[in-house]
């Protein structure tokens, strides 16, 4: 078990990291802006072009970024533990796919423009695609291992993208606006954004926090689990409500990245341990310098032009999932 001071100490340079990360956000770009004159366009701009730049675009990119990293980290926690698969992620089992085509159908078939109209849509579909991947997960037999969940949420990940995509393809006008959405971007979304999703994420983290014990008791089994007086139903619906929000309002506000959810939590297990109340605590940190860091080196690899952030990790993820699988940890947490 790591002890006290070791974990503050990296909490501590974890925070440090996303700070640093958060002022690069500010300044890297097709227009690259000194550091220096950042924080006074934030705190006091005068309508320059550098001022509008920052406060314009790159304050609810890199806000997004914060928020959605977050949500994307703790989703990948929570969900690894209440499944006890290490391999498990909103993208991988399907829920970040859920919630995408939900988005799609709203665009398309609804004439929804704006992330007020399809968030609720969102989050309908992860919960909807939650359930459809635990049920094809847990067999006849009732039971689920790692291997079957992520399989089942591969698969399920990949018809439910494909249907988007069809429906993309079917209205082209539509989608216009959202081809960055659907590659994962933190591009083009306002303030208002940002607002919007922050609550949904608010309270996903706070359900997340609540079921940290429960979690914790469920990674030593079900039955001394209840025998220490965890109620496992309890526990694993706040889990799922918590996944859902979580992986649903980012999935609306930066369209469906995948990986974030899958690597965070590992980087948390090593530095902490197995404590879950730690990891997500970490997650919460981490998430975003994840998203933030692959956000940044899009901007700098096709300068002036940008490689979508869900690019970016999918490059950085795939690799770990193929590490983590050939390691043989995909047994059960």
């Amino acid at each position: 078990m790591r002890p006290l001071a070791w974990r503050l100490s990296w909490l501590v340079v974890g925070v440090a990291l996303l700070v640093l990360l958060l002022g690069a956000s500010l300044a890297v770009g097709a227009k690259s802006i000194p550091l220096g004159q950042v924080l006074p366009a934030v705190l006091h701009p005068t309508g320059s072009e550098d001022d509008l730049v920052i406060t314009g675009l790159r304050v609810p990119r890199t806000l997004l970024g914060l928020v959605a990293g977050a949500a994307l980290g703790v989703a990948g926690g929570v969900i690894q533990a209440f499944t006890r698969n290490p391999l498990a992620d909103p993208g991988i089992l399907g829920v970040n796919a859920g919630a995408a085509l939900a988005v799609a159908v709203g665009v398309a078939l609804l004439g929804m423009r704006d992330i007020s109209q399809y968030l609720g849509l969102a989050l309908v579909g992860a919960i909807a695609a939650t359930v459809v991947v635990a049920l094809i997960g847990a067999g006849r037999r009732g039971g689920s291992s790692a291997l079957r969940m992520t399989l089942a949420g591969v698969g399920v990940a990949a018809v439910l993208g494909g249907i988007t995509s069809a429906i993309q393809l079917s209205a082209p006008s539509a989608f216009q606006r959202l081809l960055g959405w659907s590659a994962g971007s933190l591009v083009a979304q306002p303030l208002s954004a940002v607002a919007l999703v922050t609550p949904v994420v608010v309270v996903g983290l706070v359900l997340a926090a609540i079921a940290t014990r429960g979690l914790n008791a469920l990674a030593l089994g079900e039955d001394l689990a209840a025998s220490l007086g965890s109620r496992a139903a309890v526990t694993r619906t706040l889990a799922v409500v918590s996944v859902t929000l979580l992986a649903g309002a980012a999935t609306a506000a930066v369209g469906p990245i995948a990986f974030v959810g899958l690597m965070i939590p590992h980087a948390a297990r090593a530095i902490v341990g197995p404590d879950q109340r730690w990891i997500l605590a970490f997650a919460v940190v981490l998430g975003p310098c994840l998203l933030l860091s692959a956000d940044i080196l899009g901007r700098i690899v096709m300068n002036p032009a940008e490689l979508p952030v869900g690019l970016v990790t999918a490059f950085v993820g795939a690799p770990v999932l193929i590490a983590l699988a050939r390691r043989g940890r995909g047994a059960a947490l």
